[in-house]
């Protein structure tokens, strides 16, 4: 972690407001002023570096450019908006000097020491920086086997890219949050973030916008800032060096490619990092795609992206660390202390140096919801529980609790587990993003910034180069290539007239409804064949014996006389009528 030394130094105005510059540790000054009416502290968008500004083009570059910025934040009713606020700036000078001390700038990576070179004896870590000032590896690297299979997989993966991104876009975020081989992130960063595609579109421009003299009082502001970036990484020792000067010629490059929005000191350590791993010109297109893609609205004069995003992420923290939250809301604690300097400089001058790369292959791969993923798991981890909470009793300790987190805390692997865990997705982001546009556009109609514009990870870049390919003119597309392709032409079918289609549908209408009757017909006479079958093979069946009807009738039983041999009778002969009870037979009739 950056040591949490930080120097205020006071400028008396005139008799209508008071300046002062809170100094960071990495050497960027946060220009407040305050109204004596009001008393209410107003954070403005750029950060200033010289001693006074002095011209508009230098109010603009310092980040006190009067009426822009973030100014008339304090109005709002949100609490955010307003929890910068301190009584008087004599209070403020005070409660920093006690709880913070003055430190040396040369303490600091970021300060304002100017280093001319390094002694012989001095190393370098795998990362560039002297000593282990700069990065802290971690407990353990990877097996040497591994990184080659990895290295190995990129390697494929990138030869046939837009096969990747089309197809298997899921496993190259999988690898991201792996982490990209060292040895492969000058290749990934310009193809994950479209750099690389629009290096290609644009042959040419950089090398003009470089030889381009740009705008005197912008370069002067650069050259100010340029030694402050990493002084303690070997490629930025000199003044004289090609990191230096590759820094102060990629920035002026962004000032002339984007003359309406200029340059943002925040912006510099964002170009260092990326000049570390790839060319000027690689680094030049990636900061466009960046500042254009991933986060548009956050280095332009209004930075009403910043604001946006510091109510959408507090709205996050309420839902992800209620405890935190609270502590905040109660000792107004905004969120633009502390979350400005992480997202407008990509964690890159707050986390450990392995940390920041792993970060940036999530971010680049993912979009911005991994920058509200690691700021609320820094959040959690200072301010997560009762006993964190103990010891900060105002803001000025809250503040320094943010910056004073263990190193054991922040490894990459460990950290960037917690990272993943964190249940916020693209949709949440997006959903809070619009609730909280409802709210600041009531508080401030003339609000301009849409979220729309960002594009959430890496996909979404791809699917808008190649749509914007797609509808480029054919004189404007890339030349061919120098080796022929064969075309093989197919001709279409003829098309049918209008009529003939027509025809064509009613003659087959017809030819299923005659098909219907047909079957219909075919059904009604098999059905009548059957009932005239069964009908005939009843009437050839023989009548059985009929029962006698027996319904209504009186029965008369009689007895006949059974007449045995000896009384005349013959045998087999049928006895004649008998006389009343003159034999037991029985005879019934009716």
């Amino acid at each position: 972690m950056l040591p949490a030394a930080s120097a205020l130094s006071g400028a008396k105005g005139n008799d209508s407001k008071e300046e002062i510059s809170l100094q960071r540790p990495w050497g960027a000054r946060w220009t407040e002023v305050l109204a004596r009416d009001g008393c209410t502290a107003v954070p403005l968008g750029h950060c200033s570096t010289g001693n006074g500004p002095s011209t508009e083009h230098e109010l603009r570059g310092l980040g006190t450019l009067k009426g822009a910025g973030l100014a008339g934040m304090a109005s709002g009713p949100m609490s955010s908006a307003d929890s910068s606020s301190l009584s008087t700036p004599e209070e403020l000078l005070d409660t920093f000097d006690s709880a913070l001390g003055r430190h040396d700038d040369s303490s600091s990576l970021g300060s304002d020491s100017e280093l001319n070179g390094a002694a012989p004896y001095r190393q370098t870590d795998r990362y560039g920086f002297l000593g282990a000032s700069g990065a802290q590896d971690g407990p353990a690297q990877p097996p040497v086997e591994l990184v080659r299979h990895r290295e190995n997989r990129w390697l494929e993966m990138t030869s046939h890219w837009e096969k990747a991104m089309a197809r298997r876009y899921k496993k190259v975020k999988v690898l991201c949050r792996k982490g990209i081989p060292s040895s492969m992130r000058a290749r990934c960063w310009p193809l994950l973030c479209g750099g690389q595609a629009s290096m290609t579109r644009n042959q040419g421009k950089y090398k003009e916008l470089e030889q381009s003299p740009g705008d005197p009082q912008w370069l002067e502001t650069i050259e100010k800032d340029i030694h402050r970036q990493f002084p303690f990484h070997e490629m930025f020792l000199s003044p004289e060096g090609h990191g230096q000067r590759g820094l102060l010629q990629l920035l002026k490059a962004y000032t002339v490619y984007r003359p309406r929005e200029g340059y943002c000191q925040a912006q510099g350590p964002v170009a260092a990092v990326l000049l570390m791993h790839m060319p000027a010109e690689q680094a030049f297109w990636c900061l466009v795609q960046i500042s254009e893609r991933y986060l548009p609205g956050y280095y332009s004069p209004e930075m009403e992206a910043v604001l946006l995003d510091g109510e959408v992420f507090m709205a996050l923290l309420r839902r992800v660390c209620p405890k935190a939250y609270k502590h905040l809301q109660k000792h107004d604690v905004g969120p633009l202390l502390y979350v400005t300097e992480w997202f407008l400089c990509l964690y890159s001058r707050t986390l450990p140096f392995p940390t920041v790369l792993r970060i940036w292959d999530a971010f680049l791969s993912e979009g911005v919801k991994v920058l509200f993923r690691v700021g609320l798991v820094l959040v959690r981890l200072a301010l997560g529980s009762s006993e964190k909470l103990r010891d900060c009793t105002g803001v000025v300790e809250t503040l320094e609790k943010l910056r004073s987190i263990p190193a054991r805390l922040l490894q990459e692997d460990t950290f960037m587990a917690e990272v993943y865990d964190v249940a916020v997705s693209d949709r949440d982001v997006e959903r809070e993003c619009q609730s909280q546009l409802a709210k600041l556009c009531k508080v401030r109609p003339d609000f301009g910034y849409r979220p729309e514009q960002r594009l959430p990870n890496a996909k979404a870049v791809f699917d808008a180069q190649q749509l914007e390919d797609a509808q480029q003119p054919e004189k404007d597309k890339h030349p061919a290539p120098t080796f022929l392709i064969p075309e093989i032409v197919v001709d279409p079918p003829p098309p049918l007239l209008k009529e003939q289609r027509r025809l064509e549908k009613e003659r087959l209408k017809e030819q299923r409804r005659q098909e219907q009757e047909r079957h219909q017909q075919e059904e009604v006479q098999r059905r009548q064949e059957e009932a005239a079958a069964e009908k005939q093979a009843r009437k050839k069946k023989p009548p059985g014996r009929k029962k006698p009807d027996t319904r209504g009738k009186t029965f008369h039983m009689a007895q006949h006389p059974m007449l045995s041999p000896a009384q005349g009778g013959r045998k087999g002969e049928e006895p004649g009528p008998a006389k009343r009870n003159s034999a037991p037979y029985l005879e019934t009739y009716f």
